[in-house]
C-alpha cells in the first residue's frame, strides 16, 4: 500500500462517525421521467469524496426537491430546479445532499507516480488540486482540514 492509499485508510478511520452524503447516479427511460438514483454514500471532503473502496472527485452537487412552478426565471435556475427535482423522482428524501457526475480516482496510480483528477505525487509526496486553478497541496493537510470541518472540531 502506496503513501496515498494509507492517507485515505488513515481518513476513513478518523471519519468513522461523520456524517455521509449521497451519492447518485443518473438515469432515463423512454417510460419514465429522467431521474437520479441512489449510488452510495461518501464523506465529503472538498474536491474529494471519500467511500468505504475508494476515493472520487466531486462534480454536481445539488439538493433533491419537489418539483415547483416557476415564473419566468433565468433559463439556468429552470435547469437547476429539474436536476433537484430528478433527484427527488429517484428516491432522495426532500432537502438530502446528492453529488452526481463524480468520478472514480486512483489512489494506487498516483502512488506510481501518475496523475488521478485532482491526485497527484509531488516530490513523492501526496497532494490534491482543490480548486480547477489552484496550487497543489499536500494531501495530509488538506485531509485533517477537512476531516476537522467534517467532525465540527
Amino acid at each position: 500500500m502506496g503513501p496515498t492509499e494509507e492517507l485515505l485508510r488513515d481518513a476513513r478511520a478518523r471519519l468513522a462517525a461523520a456524517p455521509r452524503e449521497s451519492l447518485g447516479r443518473e438515469r432515463t427511460s423512454r417510460w419514465r421521467a429522467d431521474r437520479i438514483v441512489p449510488a452510495g454514500a461518501a464523506w465529503h471532503l472538498g474536491v474529494l469524496l471519500l467511500t468505504d473502496e475508494g476515493v472520487l472527485s466531486t462534480a454536481e452537487i445539488l439538493r433533491a426537491a419537489e418539483p415547483v412552478r416557476r415564473g419566468y426565471t433565468a433559463e439556468s435556475a429552470r435547469a437547476r430546479a429539474e436536476r433537484r427535482a430528478q433527484a427527488r423522482r429517484g428516491g432522495f428524501a426532500e432537502g438530502e445532499v446528492v453529488h452526481v457526475g463524480w468520478q472514480v480516482l486512483d489512489a494506487a496510480a498516483v502512488d506510481a507516480g501518475g496523475v488521478s483528477g485532482p491526485l497527484a505525487l509531488v516530490e513523492g509526496v501526496p497532494s490534491v488540486r482543490w480548486s480547477p486553478g489552484g496550487l497543489l497541496v499536500p494531501l495530509q493537510g488538506y485531509l485533517d482540514e477537512r476531516i476537522a470541518l467534517a467532525l465540527g472540531a
